[in-house]
């Protein structure tokens, strides 16, 4: 079984926090260069223009993240019984999924305000996390009352102890995705990677104990103990240092910015693709039952680590442009070029290795799912182009384009997946991702001189306000 798919934020332990990798190589006697210090060794394969290397080390949180999930269900797979690993999936998914929702999309939000935030940052940071928590400790409260009416086999989650775990792990897991968007505000994408090596390494500790003591809620004490480790360690470093030095290296905003409007659009926006993601899995089990469900879920997976290279470039480059506006336009071509090389090589091998990798699952995915997988890795090509539109608008702070976008890529899936499905099965699914994206980026492409302009206006607009 796969971990539920999280956005990452960073930690680590130890004397030494991860390099800035922003940062220049000193210098050492007589203007030669100083060795490079233990810590910037490992990113020396990285690209050295911030812009790609940042979005590199944010890309690499994802495949740890993926990578190290997967570890740990294999592991819960053979130290606890097929029923209580169902049961504690089935208990984790919802406490992300309802985390997911309560975070109400202030990840991207750091992101975009942190690096222009200056002296106002760490006041930004926990207004963010004040409103995340609040929200999803309500959220899981409200869920935990309806169990015994939307879900009797979560029974379990009810009593005091385990309830309690339930609510901590759903407001834990909002501070670590909010988290990851305030390091990455501050030029920090290194504890990105570092964080999720702590929270992965804690929860299979964690995970032996509870296997040993023959604790059924182990897998989610593990998680909720994981993250409490991760965000104790993280938010030391985060709010004692890097925030402090980034209030004093950035220029000071002139008053504390108002952003409720922004926040409020961006995360419409995201309900939208929130629900093309999760409602085209229900649409392929109510049309074709649970078997191909399965098959699908599982290629979603797979074909979704692509589109996750798009969102973390993205990322970095809503970073920079926040320092220089008036290069944004350069920076979105510089991402759209680099990334669409990777990308089109990863789909190459994603298309050539579909059948083999789905066959370690069994004959039968491959069978049902290699024309899905190669579909779905093809929409990524196009997805760039319309994820970076929706990054560049974010910067130039036009919502109506940020939910416009995604409402239109919303309708789309959804209107083709109920279309198509019927007629071509799972690769009727693929086939409305990679039509809806190559619609979409086509119209972009169209309308380029409209959106990928040089602007160097940051200042909201009165709606904004």
């Amino acid at each position: 079984m796969r971990a539920p798919h999280a956005s990452s934020a960073s930690a680590r332990t130890g004397k030494a926090a991860p390099a800035d990798v922003t940062a220049a190589p000193g210098s050492g006697a007589g203007g030669r260069p100083a060795p490079a210090p233990w810590r910037t060794r490992w990113t020396a394969v990285l690209p050295r223009e911030p812009l790609l290397r940042n979005g590199h080390l944010l890309a690499m949180s994802s495949i740890v993240n993926a990578a190290l999930g997967a570890v740990f269900w294999v592991l819960a797979t053979r130290w606890y019984d097929d029923r209580t690993v169902g049961l504690n999936y089935a208990a984790v998914s919802a406490a992300t999924l309802l985390s997911t929702v309560g975070q109400l999309n202030l990840s991207d939000f750091l992101v975009r305000f942190v690096p222009a935030a200056g002296r106002h940052t760490r006041r930004l940071v926990l207004v963010s996390y004040a409103a995340g928590i609040a929200c999803s400790v309500l959220i899981a409260v409200a869920f935990l009352l309806l169990v015994p009416t939307i879900s009797p086999g979560l029974g379990f989650l009810l009593t005091p102890v385990t309830g309690l775990f339930f609510v901590a792990y759903t407001a834990g897991y909002t501070i670590f995705a909010l988290q990851d968007g305030a390091l990455t505000g501050v030029r920090q994408p290194g504890w990105v990677v570092a964080e999720n090596v702590i929270f992965a390494v804690v929860k299979i500790l964690l995970l032996a104990v509870g296997a040993t003591l023959a604790f059924f809620t182990g897998i989610l004490i593990s998680w909720a103990g994981a993250l409490v480790v991760a965000l104790l360690v993280a938010n030391a470093y985060l709010l004692r240092r890097a925030v402090p030095r980034h209030e004093r290296e950035a220029p000071a905003a002139a008053r504390p910015p108002r952003l409720l409007g922004y926040a409020s659009a961006d995360y419409a926006g995201s309900l939208f693709r929130m629900a093309a993601y999760s409602l085209v899995p229900l649409i392929v089990l109510n049309t074709l039952g649970p078997a191909q469900s399965a098959y699908y879920s599982l290629a979603w997976i797979v074909g979704y680590v692509p589109y996750l290279l798009a969102t973390n470039m993205g990322s970095s480059l809503i970073v920079e442009a926040a320092h220089t506006p008036g290069d944004l336009a350069r920076h979105a071509s510089r991402v759209l070029r680099h990334s669409a090389l990777l990308l089109g090589a990863g789909t190459v091998v994603i298309i050539v290795v579909a059948p083999r990798f789905l066959a370690f699952f069994g004959p039968e995915y491959a069978e049902h799912g290699t024309t899905l997988l190669r579909l779905l890795a093809l929409s990524a090509l196009p997805n760039l182009l319309v994820s970076v539109a929706v990054d560049v608008a974010r910067m130039q702070r036009n919502l109506r384009r940020v939910v416009g976008l995604q409402c239109v890529l919303c309708v789309l899936v959804l209107g083709l997946a109920t279309v198509l499905l019927p007629v071509l099965g799972l690769a009727g699914g693929g086939l409305a991702w990679l039509l809806a994206q190559s619609l979409l980026a086509l119209w972009l492409v169209v309308r380029r001189s409209r959106w990928l302009s040089r602007t160097s206006d940051d200042e909201p607009s009165e709606k904004e306000k």
